[in-house]
């Protein structure tokens, strides 16, 4: 209870800290000043986030905004060893777990903020009939890409699909590891493998791949993506008011265009 009240409080500062550190509707911050950002965010972000910034950057020009895609735990261990990142945004707790953990983040920063699905998808032109994730023990599915479980939050979510239906060991056996959810799609598009496990926002991002199964929802983890500021950040006040757009209604609409929801009411 008292984890869900410190989140809302989060929530509540944030939108505070649209109308007194950041601008994203009205011209540039005067707080903010010039400032060049730097955001460690998961692959299955890029889509929905390059259109984020993109908006916060029309109306608040004074603003640079990189992005830095990747595996989350790859990411996260970046952020270890001192990459210069000013925002994380993971595709799961446990990475941001770790860098709290370890006093990394800019405290009273952290919050969750999305939500996605866990998809099974083959190859628009695929004729193996699978229709459900116990299709992928027969004998004629030969291989399926899952992200690596340990770096990958997606492959992470796929094995605790797999183990709650009691096939882990059957499809490990024929799995493809990818670096990164967005490889698993890339397989499944090409046709290397006969199908994949992705997140649903990936899956909507492409015209090559079906999704053919949805993973019951407490089959695994929820997917949950929180964001914070690291506290080495040379812009904290610049990061905070991106951070605050993200969260606003404004933000979080851009990211419902490409499939994700909130993660919070």
């Amino acid at each position: 209870m008292l984890r869900q009240i410190s989140r809302s409080l989060v929530a509540v500062l944030l939108g505070l800290a649209l109308f007194t550190g950041g601008s994203f509707g009205g011209g540039p911050s005067p707080e903010a000043g010039e400032a060049n950002l730097t955001v460690s965010a998961a692959i299955s972000l890029k889509d929905a986030l390059d259109d984020a910034k993109q908006t916060y950057i029309a109306a608040n020009p004074n603003v640079t905004i990189a992005a830095n895609y990747g595996a989350s735990g790859s990411l996260q261990l970046q952020i270890e060893q001192g990459a210069p990142v000013d925002i994380f945004l993971s595709a799961a707790p446990k990475q941001m777990d770790a860098l709290e953990t370890k006093g990394l983040l800019l405290e009273g920063t952290r919050m969750d903020l999305l939500r996605n699905e866990v998809v099974l998808i083959v190859s628009k032109d695929s004729t193996l009939e699978i229709s459900s994730f116990q299709d992928l023990t027969r004998a004629n599915v030969k291989q399926i890409a899952l992200g690596e479980p340990v770096t990958v939050p997606a492959g992470q979510y796929a094995k605790e699909v797999l183990a709650s239906l009691g096939i882990y060991d059957a499809v490990n056996a024929k799995a493809v590891l990818a670096k990164d959810v967005r490889q698993v799609l890339t397989y499944v598009e090409t046709g290397n493998v006969d199908a994949g496990i992705v997140y649903k926002t990936d899956a909507m991002s492409s015209t090559k791949v079906k999704v053919v199964a949805t993973a019951p929802a407490k089959s695994h983890a929820p997917v949950i993506y929180p964001v914070a500021v690291i506290k080495a950040s040379k812009n904290p006040v610049a990061a905070r008011a991106f951070l605050a757009f993200l969260a606003s209604p404004q933000g979080r609409a851009v990211f419902q265009k490409y499939g994700f929801t909130s993660a919070t009411p």
